[in-house]
């Protein structure tokens, strides 16, 4: 039997993240196992609302049997004002086991599909000390923590280019705030001077560098204690790199520069986010094993305990959530 047969069989629904710059799925089985996974760089930045039945066609056109429907269940991206269609953002307080009732069908062609796209989160300024914020594709990874554990109670950090933090209490988040942590971390090594001293190649691990662990560690100490320093500390960087005749040469000079740039911008998140924090509390971390490493050195050099949950695990739990709620309520 080929592969792809196996897994039409075998299929029951599909999970799909979908994100501004890739998509990600995966082939169901009812016991919630992953049969097969399947990726694209086309992301919403990428597509009008008219490209995305023809991409994710291409992307798992191929598990589809011949005839049938099949469920197919979107966090992310697709839902958005300038996605496939907009799925309304539920504000919070809200239980994260109710996130299917705002979830949206967007038109379709194939008869094979049943698409339905889930909503984000929003927050408004209110007497609690809220602030305008929005969030798509975490709060599924949020759901899939509370399917997992439902009387989750306390903070939650999921890092990324827009590195969030919640507060769930028993199921349901109460609030949240977005650090814009890995977009600035990118700009910085990327556009600004500092790119001239940050000579590392992509995809390298500057903290497995010789001094890159304890550089990172130094870093966020440094501005978690002191805040205010924080653009004085980026510039000390570039004058680091062109005065320390301590630095070692070429590539690992610039991971260890790096590793520098990472702790502060990372310290400065955690010197904002731990205000928020109860005297012992432990922070769950979501999200992929390289950053949540990351990130749980950074809390370990402050002194905060955490924990690690897989992403991917987190996101399939989610959606397993919604598709099991959608598949029990009333087709409209």
């Amino acid at each position: 039997m080929s592969q792809t047969r196996e897994v039409a069989e075998r299929l029951s629904w599909v999970a799909v993240d979908w994100g501004s710059s890739n998509l990600r799925a995966w082939a169901m089985t009812d016991d919630g196992q992953v049969v097969a996974r399947a990726g694209s760089e086309r992301g919403m930045l990428a597509l009008t609302p008219d490209d995305y039945e023809a991409t994710l066609l291409a992307t798992i056109g191929d598990w589809l049997p011949a005839e049938g429907r099949v469920p197919v269940r979107v966090c992310g991206m697709a839902g958005a004002r300038q996605g496939w269609r907009e799925a309304a953002y539920l504000p919070v307080p809200t239980r994260l086991d109710g996130l299917a009732r705002g979830a949206v069908r967007p038109a379709l062609e194939d008869s094979r599909l049943d698409v339905m796209l889930l909503p984000g989160l929003c927050q408004h300024p209110d007497d609690a000390g809220r602030h305008f914020d929005v969030m798509r594709g975490e709060e599924t990874q949020l759901a899939g923590l509370v399917a997992r554990e439902p009387r989750t109670t306390g903070p939650v950090c999921l890092p990324g280019t827009h590195a969030k933090w919640a507060r769930l209490e028993a199921g349901a988040i109460t609030r949240f705030a977005t650090y814009l942590t890995g977009e600035l971390y990118q700009w910085l090594a990327g556009q600004s001077v500092l790119r001239h001293s940050l000579n590392h190649g992509p995809g390298e691990d500057d903290l497995a560098e010789p001094g890159g662990h304890e550089a990172f560690v130094a870093a966020v100490q440094e501005v978690a204690a002191a805040p205010e320093t924080f653009a004085t500390r980026l510039f000390g960087l570039r004058a680091q790199d062109l005065l320390d005749s301590g630095l070692p040469p070429g590539q690992a000079r610039g991971a260890r520069l790096a590793a520098r740039l990472s702790g502060l911008v990372i310290g400065l998140e955690l010197a904002g986010a731990r205000a928020a924090l109860a005297e012992g509390e432990t922070v769950t971390l979501i999200g992929t094993e390289t950053l949540a490493a990351r990130y749980a050195l950074a809390l370990e050099a402050l002194a905060i305990g955490c924990r690690c949950v897989d992403g991917e695990a987190a996101v399939l739990a989610g959606l397993g959530l919604a598709h099991a709620t959608l598949a029990r309520a009333p087709r409209t």
